[in-house]
């Protein structure tokens, strides 16, 4: 069911995203039971997840907020099969992948495919029945519909239903073909999206993406120096076994200093160990970090694919991204986000990274300086914690 003006009832009280910076304290005392649920199909969701529930934490530390990947609780080992499937395939299969894609987009209901979900129906609807949840926070697009299903269309009664939509720019039609009170978006180009889609504005909160709470910890002023030797941060996720690839080509670039996140992957991590101990340039290897705030801050640009986390996060940072890989319909937004802003760019070979990295840095860095200046308009670092304000007023 598409969501109207009719679904809602906006309390007076509610405050629009400039008024909650000012109004709201930094903590305040507002018991509230608050339930996020996630997937682990996609970085973007758990990272947004997170950013929300240690937002939540600080924000309203008296109430009770849970983050659940109700699939994983259902579906167990073979929800990890499916998980380790859908990377391989958005790695090595784009192409079938983006038929997926189009095919979900344009399903005109799709609560017909609900009852492959009935596990994780039941599952939610014993939470709601046991725990009674105030606010439920969707990070993922199915779990809408099951309460669609299990509660009839939103209409401003407990629990309140939030949809904090992951993507930019190129939204799956999933993601708002179902009811709630509010949708939750990362930027004003999304929400235009929604906007020509029919979606009402009046049920839109542009307060950016959830990254974690502590990149608004990062001092205002860049902790990266503006100049040579160029710091480049280069991030592998989940998947990319043959993103290492790249790390030789960038250890060659001049007058540079690399870093290179490798996650929990040992095997990526030897491949990159062996890239580095013949490089003749500063090389350092990260393996999974809390410091990613610092991380980004620090460089000067990231090269990285175009994941919903990894965009918002560099965005959250002012780090300017160098896009080495688009998944075709989930990431095309996240790289228009950054090429329309003028944030960085889209490269997707490894000679047209070295090419624009070389760009970039050429003329004391008047091209990077350029990009540094736009991302920075965009960023938002205190997304999460506006959200978190927002969540406890309703």
């Amino acid at each position: 069911m598409r969501p109207t003006s009719r679904n809602i009832f906006i309390a007076p009280s509610v405050l629009c995203p400039e008024q909650l910076s000012i109004k709201l304290p930094r903590a305040v005392s507002v018991v509230k039971k608050i339930l996020i649920l996630t997937a682990g199909f996609g970085e973007g969701h758990n990272s947004a997840a997170r950013g929300i529930r240690d937002a939540l934490r600080q924000i309203a530390p008296d109430s009770a907020v849970e983050s659940r990947d109700l699939f994983a609780d259902a579906f167990g080992r073979l929800n990890e099969i499916a998980r380790r499937a859908y990377l391989v395939g958005i790695n090595r299969a784009p192409r079938a992948w983006s038929a997926i894609y189009s095919w979900i987009d344009q399903r005109p209901d799709f609560r017909r495919g609900m009852p492959w979900f009935s596990r994780v129906r039941q599952r939610l609807s014993e939470i709601i029945e046991r725990d009674r949840p105030d606010v439920i926070v969707s990070v993922y697009p199915p779990y809408p519909h099951l309460l669609d299903e299990l509660c009839g269309p939103a209409n401003g009664s407990k629990p309140r239903r939030i949809v904090c939509v992951t993507d930019s720019i190129t939204i799956n039609s999933i993601w708002y073909r179902c009811s709630t009170d509010y949708f939750l978006l990362a930027n004003e180009q999304t929400a235009d999206v929604l906007a020509r889609a029919g979606i009402d504005r009046a049920l839109m909160r542009v307060f950016g993406f959830p990254v974690s709470p502590r990149f608004a910890e990062v001092p205002g002023q860049q902790i990266r120096p503006f100049g040579p030797p160029w710091r480049i941060l280069q991030m592998i996720n989940a998947g990319q076994s043959s993103a290492s690839g790249i790390s030789r080509w960038l250890a060659r670039i001049p007058n540079t200093q690399l870093t290179v996140t490798v996650g929990r992957d040992e095997k990526v991590r030897r491949a990159v160990e062996s890239i580095r101990d013949a490089s003749a340039q500063k090389f350092t290897i990260i393996g999974w970090t809390p410091e990613l705030p610092q991380l980004l801050a620090s460089h000067h640009v990231l090269v990285s694919k175009a994941g919903g986390a990894t965009v918002q996060e560099a965005i959250a940072a002012a780090c300017p991204m160098i896009i080495n890989q688009v998944v075709p319909g989930q990431e095309e937004g996240n790289a228009q986000l950054i090429t329309q802003t003028n944030s960085g760019a889209v490269a997707l070979k490894n000679d047209e990274v070295i090419a624009t990295i070389t760009r970039s840095f050429a003329d004391g860095g008047k091209l990077l300086h350029e990009w540094s200046g736009n991302i920075a308009k965009i960023s938002r670092p205190a997304a999460s914690l506006d959200i978190a304000k927002f969540l406890v007023s309703l």
